[in-house]
């Protein structure tokens, strides 16, 4: 079956990106949605584009591959970028429907919003298709674990990101398969709002049936292999920063200040 939600889905590779230390990429993902937010002109954005595209080369991740991996989530940055063509009033009138306005300080927020909130997604993406599931769940729980002592379960919280992440794929693949097995036992196809509300009644309770039967089943499993958490566990190969992250940190310390300055 063809790949149906490919967010978050591991990319093989060994370029650059992929032997950079988990931690690295998530410290450095949170780093750069702040630098990313503190953008306030396309030549910033602009800036901010030429590291992502070069980072995609580095990582060696086809563009098609890219495409699909932002293509279920696109709908976000539409619904967030139309928000602010309707809300900002600043300048002229460009166009009017009616008592709906659009203003130039409207246009100017689409464009802007839609391309931040772009490259935040395609960065977010590019650290989960260089990252195995396994080295993030390992990575959340070493960053958290100095927390463990005021009662934090690091464990179990990289645990269950680590589940969210491999989920995310089978519960898009589950949507494809219940929505064709209820329309070949004749479930009606309907135009308009009302008639996807209508299929969506008819496929999500077999869907969330689906869903709850693989979870008790990776519970069972998990019972069966006498899952206790961290105890007892150790790492074949445990995670150590090595000189590629310093200079990682130096380079997006570097994009920070070209961002700041470019306003």
């Amino acid at each position: 079956m063809n790949e149906v939600f490919s967010f978050g889905s591991y990319y093989p590779g060994d370029g650059v990106l992929h032997r950079l230390d988990p931690r690295t990429k998530l410290l450095g993902g949170l780093a750069f949605l702040i630098i990313s937010l503190l953008a306030g002109s396309f030549a910033a954005l602009g800036v901010i584009a030429v590291f992502v595209g070069v980072l995609y080369v580095l990582a060696g991740v086809p563009a098609g591959r890219a495409v699909r991996s932002l293509a279920p989530l696109l709908a976000i940055v539409v619904i967030v970028s139309l928000l602010n063509l309707f809300t900002d009033q600043d300048g002229a009138v460009v166009a009017q429907f009616g008592f709906i306005r659009i203003y130039e300080g409207g246009i100017h927020a689409f464009a802007f919003m839609g391309a931040r909130m772009l490259l935040m997604m395609c960065a977010m993406s590019l650290v989960t298709m260089t990252t195995m599931t396994l080295d993030l769940t390992h990575a959340v729980e070493r960053l958290l674990a100095p927390f463990s002592r005021v009662g934090l379960p690091a464990h179990e919280l990289g645990m269950m990101l680590g589940i969210a992440l491999r989920f995310m794929p089978q519960f898009a693949t589950e949507l494809q398969v219940t929505y064709r097995a209820q329309v070949s036992r004749g479930a009606r196809v309907a135009s308009g709002p009302l008639g996807a509300v209508r299929m969506l009644s008819s496929v999500s309770i077999p869907l969330f049936t689906s869903i709850f039967r693989h979870a008790e089943t990776l519970s069972a499993a998990m019972d069966a292999r006498c899952y206790h958490g961290e105890q007892g566990r150790t790492r074949l190969h445990p995670l150590a920063f090595a000189r590629r992250d310093a200079i990682a940190a130096a380079v997006l310390t570097e994009l920070a200040v070209a961002v700041v300055a470019c306003g």
